[in-house]
């Protein structure tokens, strides 16, 4: 059930079975010569939707708004600031928590949107101590499964950032992007992959500069539908399965 389509009293009878909602977490920002803008909250809202389709899980609207500094460069990216990112976050779990949620999943898509997510938990705990909603904070490419077939995939050339697993799932779901040099970017060495995660990537000019087309690491090309469709699938069985443990056990 999506929460956007319901009324307010399919909610209440909702929450008389289950207190708990997922909220899915994107971005609107650069992904690449081929990846849409909206790449990580598609993902999110694909996935989400997906699981609601076959279970009992209510589905939030996607917070696409979120820190993206680095990716300013590129034409189209649109970013907040973390701390309006955590304040917005926050206003959403408390009025869901007024409605009477007490069990907050959030399905993240942007790297950026984690430290901010825990920030804005780590205070809400600390203001609302027993009363504050449980949350959990789950990327959905960090489900074991899905880490699993990104890598039997694409292994060393999944990247980090216009990766051809996101991709995929868009490809899936909205369009495919060609173009005509759909050369590899340059591969990240360990290290790399290390001071880049999280997409802590530094000043949005500096960063243009390291990756000029947008990639990090990233060979989107060899992304397809049928991937999209593989991916999308895990990931679908993996969320339901955690959020009904999250809330239920």
């Amino acid at each position: 059930m999506n929460l956007q389509t319901a009324t307010s009293q399919e909610v209440e009878d909702y929450l008389k079975s289950c207190t708990g909602i997922v909220l899915p977490t994107g971005s609107l920002e650069q992904h690449g010569p081929i990846g849409l803008i909206g790449t990580d909250s598609i993902c999110v809202d694909t996935i989400a939707q997906s699981a609601a389709s076959r279970s009992s899980m209510l589905v939030a609207p996607v917070l696409s708004y979120a820190p993206a500094q680095f990716n300013l460069g590129f034409a189209g990216t649109i970013s907040l600031s973390a701390q309006t990112f955590a304040k917005i976050f926050t206003e959403i779990t408390t009025s869901l928590m007024r409605s009477g949620f007490d069990r907050i999943y959030v399905l993240n898509g942007h790297g950026a949107n984690l430290a901010p997510l825990k920030s804005a938990v780590h205070d809400l705990y600390l203001k609302y101590d027993d009363q504050s909603p449980m949350v959990k904070i789950r990327n959905w490419w960090d489900f074991s499964e899905v880490n699993t077939l990104r890598q039997e995939l694409y292994g060393g050339w999944e990247g980090l950032h216009g990766t051809p697993s996101e991709v995929s799932i868009t490809q899936q779901v909205m369009r495919t992007v060609a173009r005509e040099d759909a050369s590899p970017p340059e591969p990240l060495s360990p290290d790399d992959l290390r001071e880049a995660a999280g997409d802590y990537h530094g000043p949005a000019t500096r960063h243009k500069e390291a990756f000029a087309d947008g990639r990090v690491g990233s060979y989107s090309e060899l992304a397809n539908p049928a991937h999209g469709l593989q991916l999308i699938e895990v990931a679908t069985q993996a969320l339901i399965q955690e959020f009904n443990a999250f809330v239920f056990e």
